[in-house]
């Protein structure tokens, strides 16, 4: 299925590009004969992973250093590259998170996970479908959502509003621009370690328990899986599917839902240790 050349032709844009997830997904896009374009606050970042994966498949990629809570901005940096080449592929991935106790939470805090999830996904797809639409082009967008957006999740609830805020996004477009032949795609996934959120999300406290517990397949799921669903979900192979999120977890969903309930049972000390 994964044919050399199965995205040439296809100019992708992916916020959050240049770690992570988002890093993962947007090599193999490349490996794949993509064009990319890496999203971002940390031009430095953007640039290291941009050379990284162009050395590594050939393909060139280019960078765009835009904060995506800012509507204006994005807005501009759409322009930018749709003056050299319109987009044919958006990645909302751009995301932040972190553990808390939901009543002890500033509004400064909230609106910090709103404004990049939420918002700044808005912002990115409204800003790529209105040039679609007006230029007559198709397109698609996939939004890399968490379990939580599905189902809900304890003491992340502000990530939690907002992923499903983007599955609702995901629905409600594929209806309104699907006789524009642009599709809304989304996935779901579960554990899948990364350097930077990973040590957010589960700290050395939440490590102790067998992973058997928590996920029917017992192990967590490797980048490379994530990424092939992906590339699958925004190929011309998936033509006919929109308006859907693939949840990706081990089965971890039909186990132990989405939430971490093993902080229910937390002390104050282990809060304020992680809170230092």
């Amino acid at each position: 299925m994964f044919q050399p050349d199965l995205l040439r032709g296809k100019r992708i844009l992916v916020t959050g590009g240049g770690t992570g997830l988002g890093r993962a997904i947007s090599h193999r896009f490349a490996e794949l004969g993509a064009s990319l374009v890496l999203c971002g606050r940390r031009g430095e970042v953007l640039e290291s992973t941009a050379a990284a994966i162009a050395g590594e498949t050939g393909v060139p990629v280019e960078t765009a250093v835009c904060d995506v809570r800012s509507g204006e901005a994005v807005d501009a940096m759409v322009e930018r590259l749709w003056a050299t080449a319109p987009i044919d592929i958006l990645i909302n991935n751009a995301a932040g998170n972190f553990l808390a106790r939901t009543h002890l939470l500033s509004h400064r805090a909230v609106d910090a996970v709103l404004n990049t999830v939420l918002h700044g996904t808005a912002y990115c797809t409204i800003a790529c479908g209105k040039r679609w639409i007006e230029g007559g082009r198709p397109g698609t967008v996939l939004s890399v959502l968490t379990l939580s957006a599905l189902q809900g999740a304890p003491f992340t609830v502000p990530s939690a509003m907002a992923k499903a805020g983007v599955l609702a996004m995901t629905k409600s477009l594929a209806v309104e621009w699907g006789r524009h032949g642009i599709r809304l795609v989304a996935v779901a996934p579960g554990p899948f370690p990364t350097p930077g959120a990973w040590q957010q999300l589960m700290p050395e406290d939440r490590q102790t328990a067998p992973l058997a517990r928590s996920i029917p397949l017992g192990r967590y799921g490797e980048h490379a899986e994530l990424a092939n669903l992906c590339t699958f979900l925004v190929s011309d192979q998936a033509g006919y599917i929109t308006g859907e999120a693939v949840v990706i977890d081990g089965g971890k969903r039909h186990l132990g839902g989405a939430g971490p309930s093993d902080l229910l049972e937390w002390t104050d000390e282990q809060w304020g240790k992680l809170r230092s």
